[in-house]
């Protein structure tokens, strides 16, 4: 038998396939895969996020304008439930316009973020033909899914801080601290996806468990309701969080002028380092199995 790859185990009646031990004889560091990507494969990446831009919104008559459309319909209704029905407001200054600017903020980073993670899931198995190819790195597949969503999300908040300068009549300095909060939550999306990608090919119904459990972090994350709103008992919630620190500072840098939440950045920074970390060596254990299961 050969020792790189040990049978999986199958549960009948359902797909789910799982490898009980595999292991590769190569001792790989850690850091090599993000080296690897960004110096021999950035041209590779570079060209999927362009062709996954433009080939997502193809043959629409809006075309990449529902990257904006459907956040803003959505921001809508929130603003309408949250702000109008249950007088919700972000700090001691009221009005449904503010409401709407604060929660577009919140809702950029996270639907990159739960966006990212999602597509992954699906990225191998969509991908059949190049999982089967040798020489492909198929670790690029969720990195193009994660950069696609953050060039979304930089392209949302172009809109973002016009709204806030027509709403504010200017644009604070802060708002230059946005290249560091991008860095852990790439980090996270990155790695989220390195794992969430291999489960989706020994478990098919991670695209469903995945989108629910998305769906709960959303709500339990202060990004459609202030943090003033959360009750001390489950403040809890809030501050073991990894997410809540981002939207805070990203509201904070952008629409306050006022530096981001170091202290809670960092908790966010050591969730997207073991993500990061975890997701890619969960990815090469299982990687030669992808081909015999797909």
């Amino acid at each position: 038998m050969n020792d790189e790859f040990r049978p999986a185990f199958i549960i009948p009646p359902s797909n789910f396939i799982l490898p009980m031990n595999y292991s590769s004889n190569a001792k790989i560091p850690l850091w090599q895969p993000a080296w690897a990507l960004f110096s021999e494969h950035r041209g590779l990446i570079r060209s999927m996020v362009r062709r996954d831009l433009t080939s997502r919104y193809k043959g629409s008559l809006m075309g990449s304008g529902w990257a904006i459309i459907t956040p803003a319909v959505q921001i809508v209704i929130f603003t309408v439930i949250f702000s109008g029905i249950f007088s919700a407001k972000f700090g001691d200054q009221g009005g449904h316009l503010r409401f709407a600017v604060y929660l577009f903020c919140g809702m950029l980073p996270w639907i990159a973020f739960s966006d990212g993670v999602l597509r992954s899931t699906t990225a191998l198995t969509d991908n059949v033909n190049l999982v089967r190819r040798v020489v492909f790195p198929l670790e690029a597949l969720p990195v193009n899914l994660a950069l696609s969503a953050l060039v979304q999300q930089l392209l949302g908040t172009v809109v973002l801080l016009a709204a806030a300068l027509m709403m504010q009549r200017t644009l604070h300095a802060t708002a230059l601290w946005l290249p560091v909060l991008l860095i852990p939550q790439l980090l996270a999306t990155i790695g989220l996806g390195w794992l969430m990608a291999s489960l989706g090919v020994f478990i098919r119904d991670m695209p469903q468990v995945n989108q629910l459990a998305l769906q709960a972090c959303m709500y339990l994350t202060p990004i459609l309701y202030p943090e003033s709103l959360v009750p001390p008992n489950y403040r809890w919630l809030v501050d073991w969080n990894p997410m809540a620190p981002l939207i805070r500072s990203y509201r904070l840098a952008l629409l306050e002028g006022k530096t981001p939440d170091w202290q809670g950045l960092s908790v966010t920074l050591a969730f997207g380092l073991i993500c990061f970390g975890f997701g890619y060596w969960w990815f090469e254990r299982t990687k030669k199995a992808f081909a015999d299961v797909l």
